[in-house]
């Protein structure tokens, strides 16, 4: 068993045994009292990051925006937002994180840009504008209105009319965020270029921002309905993008990123992708040439039972291109929190399953402490999905309140009037109230990091599935004579693991219930009783 920290050692695919960490900037840390988090905010709690023991920070976008969708809609690929502070904040917070041994990811948001990037502003100028062919521009359909039937993802038909262009533009998302031509040579260029730009200055890899909806059907065919739809679903459900999305194209897009960030090292490519499992992987690419990691929210989606997360566990890693790294996610930013899905009690057995399984993990900022959907009163919400398809419950802003460092003010992320609400009732999940607890949720996180990182069966070993009964998920993890087991009850009541026949003596490594003992004589062969709402990690004596 080793006991170096793969943080801050040398050589290859760091991100294999790494686990990511995702800050959405606007609620990480605000550093001048504008009730904005900010740059110089996330170098501050660096230290935080550092104890806990993540090895790369996510940091969702800080880039020049008018803020129509809070940064997702950006208006120079190559600054950062006076909001957020300055480039100079940015070199100085990755010069830190590399001292400090931690890896920086950059939010790439390539689909779309701002309808004030100078780009749109040149392109809706005049048809022979060199610009225009950067952005999707069509006549009118037949009936004088939009070219076809593709809905926004935010509701509402994704075409605008624009006068002054006297045609309509594509977008994917809100009006004020057109979409890019991927088609184009010059957009191509100029995309990679902006990639290139943040890799000179040192980052570690790209999270790319909805990759699957690079390319778009040249003939653009109308999107087949969605039988499936029903009265009260988001508008976008109304059809199945089949056209407006992963069309086959976008692999070659996605190659030329990956060269792109290859040329310079060992960095990171990540792919955000919401497609089923089959789709999903052809993002690794041929000759997993694509994105190293294109995003697998399955946990995200699944009912929290046994048999639906192994089965899914189980298709995953059947459905992986051979050498394909696998990944794992139990939250981000457009999603609810783990801790509001499962409950509290599940939170921690949640922490363990995603730390255990096979593959790079991504935390989500808050669900160490336990974070929770908070209540957003009408007249503070900011999320234009939110505020475009009221009573929906489509709104994110509940998953993306302002970090909880402590029972003060502000709840120690401002001095000011925070851009969200803090919850009045913080109910012990703060980073301050949890830090020196060694039952807390977060103590628990960081002992598993500790843990994961010191055994290579749970950063480089095979899984095997052993049970899936019930409340009950085991399985095994396996690597350089280190074996483990891992039992989760995703109940309340009390269950029963059954061990392997002929297997050897087990011991409790570690466990979600503080009060397990975890010294003493090693467990009986053939059973091992779970507790109620009780992960547990069981070494094999004689492996």
């Amino acid at each position: 068993m080793t006991e170096a920290d793969p943080r801050t050692l040398p050589g290859p695919s760091w991100w294999r045994t790494g686990v990511i960490y995702q800050v959405y900037p606007r609620s990480f840390q605000d550093s001048d009292g504008d009730g904005v988090g900010d740059l110089a905010g996330i170098r501050a709690r660096l230290d935080h990051l550092l104890w806990l023991g993540v090895d790369a920070i996510w940091i969702s976008p800080f880039y020049p925006s008018p803020m129509a969708d809070f940064g997702y809609d950006v208006s120079d690929y190559c600054d950062v937002d006076p909001i957020f502070g300055t480039l100079a904040d940015f070199d100085a917070l990755v010069a830190d994180a590399h001292g400090k041994g931690l890896r920086i990811i950059l939010d790439f948001v390539p689909n779309h840009t701002s309808d004030q990037h100078p780009w749109f502003q040149q392109s809706r100028r005049a048809p022979s504008d060199p610009r225009r062919d950067w952005y999707i521009w069509r006549d009118p359909g037949p009936d004088g209105g939009p070219p076809n039937n593709w809905i926004s993802n935010f509701g509402g038909s994704a075409w605008t009319w624009d006068e002054t262009a006297g045609q309509y533009y594509y977008h994917a998302f809100l009006a004020q965020q057109p979409d890019l031509n991927w088609r184009n040579p010059q957009v191509r260029q100029a995309m990679l270029d902006a990639m290139r730009f943040w890799l000179d200055r040192g980052v570690d890899g790209f999270r790319v921002d909805v990759m699957w909806h690079l390319i778009k059907d040249d003939l653009f065919r109308d999107d087949p309905p969605n039988p499936a739809w029903r009265e009260g679903d988001a508008d976008i459900r109304r059809i199945l993008q089949l056209h407006s999305t992963d069309r086959p194209e976008v692999h070659e897009v996605v190659r030329a990123m990956r060269r792109t960030v290859d040329a310079y090292g060992d960095r990171l490519l990540i792919g955000e992708i919401y497609l089923p499992l089959e789709r999903l992987m052809a993002y690794y690419g041929e000759d997993l040439q694509g994105a190293h990691l294109p995003f697998n929210f399955q946990l995200i989606k699944s009912a929290w039972n046994a048999p639906t997360i192994a089965g899914l566990i189980r298709e995953y890693e059947a459905a992986l291109p051979e050498g394909g790294w696998p990944n794992w996610v139990l939250g981000n930013h457009d999603q609810k929190r783990i801790a509001s899905r499962v409950g509290s009690a599940q939170a921690r057995v949640a922490a363990m399953l995603l730390l255990t399984l096979r593959g790079t993990p991504t935390l989500y900022y808050g669900d160490e402490i336990g974070m929770q959907d908070s209540e957003i009163p009408t007249d503070r919400l900011r999320d234009p999905w939110a505020l475009n398809e009221p009573g929906l419950g489509v709104g994110r802003d509940p998953q993306r309140t302002p970090m909880q460092w402590c029972d003060a003010g502000g709840a120690g992320f401002t001095s000011g009037d925070p851009w969200l609400p803090v919850p009045q009732d913080l109910a012990g999940r703060t980073v301050a109230a949890q830090r020196d607890d060694p039952g807390s949720l977060l103590r628990l996180y960081r002992d598993l990091l500790a843990l994961r990182r010191s055994m290579p069966a749970l950063t480089q070993g095979s899984l095997r599935l052993l049970e899936a009964k019930g409340e009950l998920l085991a399985y095994e993890r396996l690597a350089q004579g280190q074996r483990l087991l891992v039992a989760l009850n995703l109940g309340p009541d009390p269950v029963q693991l059954v061990l392997p026949a002929a297997s050897p003596a087990v011991r409790p490594r570690f466990s979600t219930d503080p009060a397990r003992p975890l010294a003493g004589p090693a467990a009986e062969r053939d059973q091992v009783r779970l507790a109620g709402n009780e992960g547990l990690i069981l070494e094999c004596l004689d492996a």
